[in-house]
């Protein structure tokens, strides 16, 4: 056994040191379940079905379309949807094309919309027709060629845009579509806040989310090819759910059970139950949600399918795992992950130990240290804290058009994670804090400048700071301290009220108190773990 690598004899059994992935794109990857599984059932969505010949029938279209309207290689295009069958048919369609998948929260406010359809350059647009109305008529839309709505049936829209039914219709039955793509190229842009807790895009290659799949497919040694069936209750606009629902699901030829909101949650139980949904990636609010859910309780669902669930975004309390596995009687896992390294690292075995606290071990193919603070030029003893390094086959090429950020970033073939850890004896992580700032709530990354930006243009505000804090259950949520000017007087619902006209709803503050001064460094910098420790 490789001794500096302890965790290799954690592995359950059947689990390689090393993962053989080949030099494939995406869309080969989905040549290859289209080939061998085409009459096979690929996304379900409320109750209707499509094959994964039927999904590769109508990527083709939308493919063909976007070379039409003069797609290039490299070109993004934005997706602006829920979980649905349009998304995962635009996402292949888009690859197919040779363009980038940039895709969007469709709870995003128009500024942050705006923000990073500008940074990443996107070029076509596809979108629910609720946004269309609001969405287009925007000062930024103008560099956009041309947008594709999700419409209902005779929605006519002005010249240059389309509907998702006339490019069916009207690509029916056109030629396949044969652009070279190359392992090598990007395949999506996600936005991360890296090591800096600034917003931007990390470039995700076709062989970054092949090779993620690929050490998942073999790390879910419970699981058989062909049978199973996934429940997409993570967003699939997150890497996360891109390469752990979409993605590991055509690997495996498995069936998409697509939930386009996870917070139904009779509506999400009620797909487990119907579709025997077999593997579930979620977060942890999430699995505490169902464990609490009064019809689960009554034995109203049964959930006996489940097989393997991987937590991931938060930190998975142990009596969450705990009662969860009772519910189910499947294993409930944490693992961990970052969008610079689509989309995850580390996982707990699936059937052997499970260390409390810990996101568990490096996934085949990957190698970590943990190096010192200050330089990150030293490796520390086991069971010391350090930095997080990790040099592995999904991580990113870099962050767009960021040059000195990727820098700082990538440094000598490792990715520096900005997360501070300590790892035992046996090769189990543990995450200790995060040198970057960023919040986690449920699952989504809330970023302190941007909300603090947000909130500092009232004008009652003379400054703020903003943090995260965690509750007795392990959930994060933010939490901002505001400073007003003198003889001012404001209150929190005036606060988040004013927030809400610029900021998604999980980025507003869940808490807000109002205080005389922000602690402060010698240089002025505002101390944020000074007072989220004091809480």
């Amino acid at each position: 056994m490789d001794q500096t690598k302890p965790w290799l004899a954690q592995y359950d059994e059947g689990v390689p040191a090393e993962v053989e992935i080949p030099n494939r794109s995406l869309v080969d990857l989905f040549a290859d379940a289209v080939r061998e599984s085409g009459d096979a059932t690929c996304t379900i969505y409320e109750g209707e079905e499509l094959t994964y010949q039927q999904v590769d029938d109508f990527s083709e279209r939308i493919a063909a379309y976007l070379l039409d309207q003069g797609l290039k290689t490299g070109d993004r295009v934005g997706i602006l949807l829920p979980n649905s069958p349009a998304f995962v048919i635009s996402f292949f369609g888009i690859l197919k094309a040779g363009g980038v998948v940039m895709a969007l929260n469709p709870a995003f406010r128009l500024a942050e919309i705006e923000t990073q359809t500008i940074e990443s350059g996107i070029r076509v647009l596809i979108l629910k027709e609720a946004f269309y109305t609001t969405v287009k008529t925007q000062p930024f839309m103008n560099d956009i060629r041309t947008v594709v709505v999700d419409s209902e049936a005779g929605t006519v829209l002005p010249d240059g845009d389309t509907t998702w039914e006339k490019i069916m219709e009207a690509f029916a039955g056109c030629v396949p579509v044969n652009v070279d793509i190359n392992p090598d190229d990007p395949a999506v842009f996600q936005y991360s806040g890296g090591t800096t807790g600034i917003p931007k895009c990390a470039i995700g290659l076709h062989r970054n989310l092949v090779a993620n799949v690929y050490q998942f497919n073999h790390w879910l040694v419970n699981t058989e090819p062909g049978k199973e069936t996934i429940l997409v209750a993570i967003p699939v606009y997150h890497v996360y759910g891109m390469v752990l629902g979409l993605n590991l699901a055509v690997k495996m030829r498995a069936r998409m059970v697509l939930i386009p909101d996870p917070r139904q949650l009779d509506y999400l139980l009620d797909a487990i139950q119907t579709y025997q949904a077999s593997i579930f990636p979620g977060v942890p609010s999430l699995y505490a949600a169902i464990n609490h859910y009064p019809p689960v309780l009554e034995g109203k669902y049964d959930l006996s399918s489940i097989k393997a669930c991987i937590s991931g975004s938060a930190t998975l309390p142990i009596k969450v795992k705990h009662e969860f596995e009772a519910l189910t009687r499947g294993h409930l896992v944490e693992g961990y992950g970052l969008s610079e390294a689509p989309t995850a690292t580390h996982c707990n075995p699936i059937l052997g130990e499970n260390r409390e606290g810990s996101i568990g071990l490096p996934l085949p193919n990957v190698d970590c240290k943990v190096v010192d603070l200050e330089s990150g030029e030293h490796e520390v003893e086991i069971g010391e804290i350090g930095e997080l390094i990790i040099k592995s086959p999904q991580v990113m090429a870099g962050y767009h058009r960021r040059p000195e950020e990727t820098a700082l970033t990538l440094r000598n073939g490792w990715l520096f994670t900005g997360d501070v850890v300590r790892m035992d004896q046996d090769g189990y992580f543990y995450i200790v804090d995060r040198k970057k700032d960023v919040i986690k709530v449920g699952g989504f990354q809330v970023w302190p400048n941007e909300v603090e930006a947000v909130i500092n243009k009232h004008p009652k505000v003379k400054e703020v700071a903003v943090a995260g804090v965690v509750d007795e259950h392990g959930n994060e949520a933010t939490k901002a301290w505001v400073v007003l000017k003198p003889g001012e007087e404001s209150s929190t619902e005036e606060i988040r009220s004013f927030c809400d006209q610029y900021l998604t709803r999980y980025k507003i503050p869940k808490h807000i108190v109002f205080i005389d001064e922000l602690p402060r460094t010698t240089v002025g910098k505002v101390l944020r773990r000074v007072l989220a420790s004091e809480e």
